[in-house]
């Protein structure tokens, strides 16, 4: 069985995201490596230029993944990717109102739950078999941590402070929730930090 994990890019004052949604400052150093790095999203390439050491790290986690979990207001924001997520994984969809057209149509890559997270995350383990679950959008993961359900964390460091934005870690409660460091990854213009949730 894999783990419950998630990854993204994120300010050294905690956001992964701007007030407006902007990313373009958390993934820069995404294009300014040495080493090209390509991942299909929808009927597109999406090449990034990244040093090796993160190269290596994407690769790892492509290879690891099984299914990914997300928010229907993050599905939304990107477009539901061009139809196809960068990862190459189905995509389990919490929601409310799922679309009218195309619902868990036979094929596709999206599967939408509207019982819960807790739903989705098992519906996700399915999907993965042994792979690892992949956890995305900041409501989506508050909720899997506040449900014990988390394994693990990724965290792509970018020096710099955003000042305002979307936090990942809100609304967590007041329980602490302990971490143990597993790897640490030096890169130019970003740190990729691992951490177990202790449980």
């Amino acid at each position: 069985m894999g783990k419950v994990s998630t990854g993204f890019s994120m300010s050294l004052d905690g956001f992964v995201a701007g007030p407006n949604d902007e990313v373009d400052r958390l993934f820069a150093w995404m294009y300014k490596g040495d080493t090209d790095f390509t991942m299909i999203s929808g009927e597109h390439d999406l090449s990034l230029k990244v040093s090796e050491e993160s190269a290596e790290m994407f690769q790892d986690a492509m290879n690891a993944n099984g299914a990914l979990v997300t928010g229907r207001r993050l599905f939304d924001v990107a477009g539901a990717w061009g139809g196809k997520h960068p990862l190459n994984i189905p995509v389990v969809v919490v929601t409310h109102h799922p679309p009218q057209e195309g619902v868990n149509k036979e094929g596709s890559p999206f599967t939408f739950v509207t019982d819960g997270v807790e739903s989705a995350i098992k519906k996700a383990k399915e999907i993965a078999g042994d792979k690892n679950v992949v956890v995305a959008s900041p409501n989506v993961l508050q909720q899997v941590i506040r449900l014990g359900l988390l394994d693990e964390i990724h965290i792509d460091l970018v020096p710099v402070l955003l000042g305002e934005g979307i936090s990942m870690f809100d609304h967590l409660g007041t329980a602490p929730i302990e971490l143990k460091i597993t790897k640490v990854v030096q890169a130019p213009g970003v740190t990729h930090l691992t951490y177990s949730v202790v449980k």
